[in-house]
């Protein structure tokens, strides 16, 4: 099935409204499904290889339906195929290199790369971003192997090109990564005034308190319709730390306070997790004194960063904001907490 039949097989059963930004993609996503669709020829001595096929790099805001577009690609696809979070992905590449190394390896990018290209033909990333120098070193260079060998890639992102590690240490480093995409992949953007998944929580409750059988049956259930009951770990690396979220997926991210608060987390680990979700639902959120004043600094760092990158907060506390901090050193400065707290619950929050 064409990509455009596929989506217009959605439209007609109502899972998806027509979108002018969205059909204008899809002739790109269904120029890759056509060219994977053909078989690779035999190579031979007077055999010339075919030209590589083009990939397709789909930015633009959260919730215009990149990664349901992807998605919509990725399952017309008939070729030995791989489709990750981009976070998770270079997790992978991380622990395959670390193997390579203890084989004696003296450049360890180029057996996983080659690894890459013998198993799939087509590799999709959800989120494509850049937080972390060690991953800015190694992205160019193994995507320069893929795309040698043929590897088709199709990637979602926040931003263009242009922007990814932007500010980033020795970022002229990455630069040529920048200068690859845009010559080995197609740069789309979805412009869409439409935020679907602002949508899908557009006058819902997002915080519940008290934290009882009624909240957690609630969050359960924003998040299956979130996640579409599809969800996976994602670690995110942070200088050398690691960020655990325990369900993931499509932007939409699910843990506890005790799995972000509850750990030696800082600024930098909130700041890529909120840089890598657009939605975390936070839950079991408790009152907050001077007996767990670590984890209550925590918390309040992790919501200045989920502020100020406009992420959509779902959580369950104890108490109402104004409560939760009532007692012991600080209680002041929680007082902007609350009122960000409060602020986040607006019907227009993050548009």
């Amino acid at each position: 099935m064409t990509v455009q039949s596929a989506y217009q097989t959605a439209v007609d059963a109502g899972t998806l409204t027509t979108d002018d930004a969205q059909l204008a993609v899809l002739p790109e996503l269904e120029r890759v499904r056509a060219a994977l669709a053909t078989p690779l020829p035999k190579r031979g001595l007077f055999r010339k290889a075919p030209p590589p096929t083009p990939g397709l790099y789909m930015w633009g805001g959260v919730g215009r339906g990149k990664s349901m577009l992807m998605d919509l690609l990725y399952d017309q696809v008939d070729a030995p195929k791989r489709r990750s979070h981009f976070h998770a992905f270079m997790q992978w590449v991380h622990t395959e290199m670390t193997e390579a190394r203890k084989r004696g390896v003296d450049d360890a990018i180029a057996p996983v790369a080659a690894k890459l290209a013998d198993e799939v033909r087509f590799l999709a990333f959800d989120e494509m971003q850049i937080t972390d120098i060690t991953d800015a070193m190694i992205v160019g260079r193994l995507f320069e192997a893929l795309f040698a060998a043929g590897v088709v890639v199709v990637t979602t992102s926040n931003r263009p090109p242009d922007d990814l590690y932007k500010n980033g240490l020795n970022r002229q480093l990455f630069t040529p990564f920048i200068a690859l995409i845009k010559d080995r992949m197609v740069v789309h953007e979805l412009v869409s005034d439409t935020d679907y998944r602002q949508d899908r929580l557009a006058g819902k409750q997002s915080y519940f308190t008290p934290n009882n059988a009624d909240a957690r049956a609630a969050i359960a259930d924003i998040w299956d319709h979130l996640s579409n009951g599809k969800s996976a770990p994602l670690v995110l690396h942070v200088k050398g730390r690691e960020v655990d979220l325990p369900g993931y997926h499509n932007g939409v991210a699910r843990a506890k306070f005790y799995d972000l608060c509850g750990r030696f987390l800082g600024a930098a680990d909130y700041l890529a997790l909120a840089e890598a979700v657009r939605v975390l639902i936070l839950e079991d959120i408790p009152t907050l004194s001077r007996s767990n004043f670590n984890e209550a600094k925590r918390f309040v760092t992790l919501i200045d960063a989920l502020y100020e990158a406009k992420v959509q907060l779902i959580c369950s506390a104890a108490a109402a904001p104004e409560l939760l901090y009532v007692e012991g050193e600080g209680t002041f400065e929680f007082e902007r907490t609350a009122s960000r707290l409060r602020e986040m619950q607006s019907a227009d929050w993050g548009t």
